[in-house]
């Protein structure tokens, strides 16, 4: 096939990144085993995740690799990962040959915008508990798998607030 050699399998050590803030991206990844978080600091250099990816998920700065600016978002991995890694340049010049990676790369932008709009809305609209509840639901066992500070930072609230919804009658 045309696009087999296009990728490349690597492993993706547990706390390296796969993309830098402030770098270019020019590749995406397709995540086959392991856990990576998308997350910015801001100007007093706090960390916020935005995402978790678990296997099999794509992985990649898109936002950087549509207008060639400069990555916010860096990803690092919270796991030993293995990743398929290719050039986005080589996957977009076989659109006009390959309509369905056109359609699967289209389908796939349009995944994650939901998946944005709708953690964009439960941050405004539910309050912690249930953000945390629907965290466990889409991520079944991953509080297991990673630090609880993170997990905090993904749902907008301190690691204390977070422990007091874990384990409400500690508090008592």
């Amino acid at each position: 096939m045309e696009l087999e050699p296009l990728f490349h399998k690597s492993t993706l050590p547990k706390n390296q990144h796969f993309i830098n803030a402030n770098e270019k991206a020019d590749k995406i990844a397709f995540l086959e085993s392991g856990i990576v978080r998308a997350y910015f600091i801001n100007q007093k250099g706090q960390e916020y995740n935005k995402q978790f990816f678990v296997g099999p998920s794509t992985i990649g700065a898109y936002t950087s690799l549509l207008t060639g600016a400069p990555n916010l978002i860096a990803q690092q991995a919270l796991s030993d990962c293995v990743i398929w890694t290719l050039a986005y340049r080589e996957i977009t010049q076989r659109y006009d040959s390959f309509p369905d990676l056109e359609r699967l790369s289209r389908k796939i932008a349009e995944y994650y915008f939901l998946e944005k709009e709708k953690k964009e809305l439960e941050i405004i609209l539910l309050d912690a508990t249930e953000r945390y509840q629907i965290f466990q639901k889409e991520f079944p066992g991953l509080e297991q798998l990673i630090a609880q500070y993170h997990i905090a930072s993904y749902l907008g609230i301190t690691p204390i607030q977070l422990s007091r919804i874990r384990h409400p009658q500690a508090g008592k």
